[in-house]
C-alpha cells in the first residue's frame, strides 16, 4: 500500500519513511537505507530519518557513513527545536565511539 501512495506521490515523504521502516522489518535493510537517504534527500528536516538511517548504517557495518548521518541529523534536530530526537540520535553516535 506504501508503494502504491508513492507511486502516486513520490514526493510523499511520510509514506517513504513508512515504507523504509517496512523494509526493514522485512529484512531488506539496503532498500530500507535507500528509502531514508531518498526521504532527507526530499526533506533534509525530516529529524526521525537520520535516527534510523544512521543506525541501520551502523548495523550494515557502515560505522563512519552512520557517524556521518547522525552529526547531520543532530544539526537538523537542533535547527528543528527537536530536543527529544536530538538526544536520541546523540545517544546513538557515543555508543558507536
Amino acid at each position: 500500500m506504501l508503494e502504491e501512495f508513492l507511486a502516486a506521490d513520490p514526493a510523499d515523504v511520510f509514506s517513504r519513511y513508512a515504507l523504509a521502516l517496512e523494509l526493514e522489518k522485512e529484512q531488506r535493510p539496503a532498500e530500507a537505507i535507500n528509502e531514508l537517504h531518498a526521504v532527507i534527500e526530499r526533506d533534509a528536516n525530516y529529524v526521525a530519518a537520520y535516527y534510523h538511517l544512521g543506525r541501520m548504517l551502523a548495523r550494515a557495518g557502515q560505522t563512519e557513513e552512520a557517524r556521518e548521518v547522525y552529526r547531520t541529523g543532530l544539526d537538523a534536530a537542533a535547527k528543528a527545536g527537536d530536543r527529544r530526537t536530538r538526544d536520541e540520535i546523540q545517544e546513538a553516535l557515543d555508543a558507536l565511539d
